[in-house]
């Protein structure tokens, strides 16, 4: 019998197997999980034939038989083992009566914003009237769906005040698509930093601290601030970039206004990923939600009174940065500061010999690249 896989197609080299690899490294893990498990039944049944291939991995001959044939057709390309989409090729298409639709687009128009349940409610009464099946809160729901796809329903519109003119005129909100972290895990530092804004109000007067953390490596870092914008934003992540002793790819951020306009500009100018949290799920962001409690507890609570002036509450900020980055060990990290965990993490990836691995000294490990001038500089 003649095999498919590896004996005919990569008999080429190791050039012609590496492209067949990558043809499948756009899949999602769970593509490749299964395209890999097709490929070792196949070589199994070479081997040791249909009956075995069947009681090992219930798999019919005609199956695997079928997973052969896709493989010869697409020129051995792995990606041919993909599991295809169940969903049906005829779907179902909902079906309502015209008159029903018409009252819940002349309804929407005239009251906008209304819920399917408010429809629901004078919508009963017209299928009474006009003798028509009664739907759902979902259909009708669904309805309303199918007509904003359509463009046909007002628009939400937010009164605003413009200065040049200083008039109020009515600006369209539009929706933004935002990318979302889902499962992403962070592989190395600065692979995904998590950034928050605390808002203090002591005595009439309001601060905001602008707050940021790895969540590889635990390192953080914090800035105080008069007021909150976008510039303020874009200031905060200059300054992180300067003291952050690795390279930032992605951040991680809630929904606030702060990290929008010149702060989405200058990220994108850097090439950093902006992920965004749902809207009202701040456990998405629990790395620096427990930072922010940190920080609060240890540093901004007994430091209130210096909050008038924030160049003086940062002074003080940097110092204790400075002893939260180098000092304080981290249960999550292996009871290490956040410092000692990357330079530790940085000589395993060198993957030197052991006799060549420098000693891991605890005597002024930090003084020589990151100083507490380091961190205040930017002051």
């Amino acid at each position: 019998m003649k095999q498919i896989y590896l004996a005919s197609y990569f008999k080429s080299g190791y050039c012609r197997l590496m492209n067949y690899i990558n043809n499948i490294s756009g899949l999602s893990d769970k593509d490749q999980k299964i395209i890999f498990e097709r490929i070792k039944i196949i070589e199994f049944l070479d081997k040791f034939g249909e009956k075995a291939t069947q009681e090992a991995f219930t798999k019919s001959r005609s199956t695997v038989f079928l997973w052969k044939q896709k493989l010869k057709q697409n020129n051995g390309r792995l990606s041919a083992l993909k599991p295809q989409s169940k969903s049906p090729k005829n779907k179902r298409k909902r079906e309502a009566d015209p008159r029903l639709i018409d009252f819940i687009l002349k309804y929407r128009q005239l009251h906008p914003g209304a819920s399917k349940e408010t429809v629901k409610y004078v919508l009963n009464q017209f299928c009474l009237i006009e003798d028509i099946k009664v739907i759902s809160e979902s259909t009708i729901g669904r309805i309303i769906a199918d007509l904003k796809a359509k463009d046909l329903l007002p628009k939400t519109k937010k009164l605003s005040y413009y200065a040049r003119t200083g008039k109020l005129i009515y600006r369209e909100t539009r929706k933004i698509k935002k990318l979302r972290r889902k499962d992403f895990k962070a592989k190395q530092a600065g692979d995904l930093v998590q950034i928050d804004a605390i808002e203090i109000f002591h005595l009439g007067v309001k601060r905001y601290i602008l707050t940021a953390i790895d969540i590889y490596t635990k390192f953080a870092f914090a800035y105080a601030y008069k007021s909150l914008s976008s510039s303020r934003a874009k200031d905060f992540i200059q300054r992180l970039q300067s003291v952050a002793p690795f390279t930032i790819t992605r951040i991680q951020t809630d929904n606030g206004k702060e990290f929008h306009k010149y702060f989405e500009q200058y990220i994108n100018s850097q090439d950093i990923v902006h992920f965004w949290n749902y809207p009202r799920c701040p456990k998405m962001n629990s790395f620096i939600e427990n930072f922010n409690g940190t920080i609060q507890k240890q540093y901004i609570d007994w430091h209130y009174d210096e909050l008038d002036d924030p160049q003086i509450f940062n002074q003080g900020l940097m110092e204790y940065l400075l002893w939260y980055n180098t000092e304080k060990p981290h249960s999550a990290i292996g009871k290490i500061p956040p410092l000692r965990y990357y330079v530790n993490t940085l000589i395993e990836s060198f993957n030197l010999p052991t006799n060549l691995i420098p000693q891991k000294s605890n005597m002024l490990w930090t003084s020589a690249k990151f100083d507490k001038i380091d961190l205040c500089v930017l002051i």
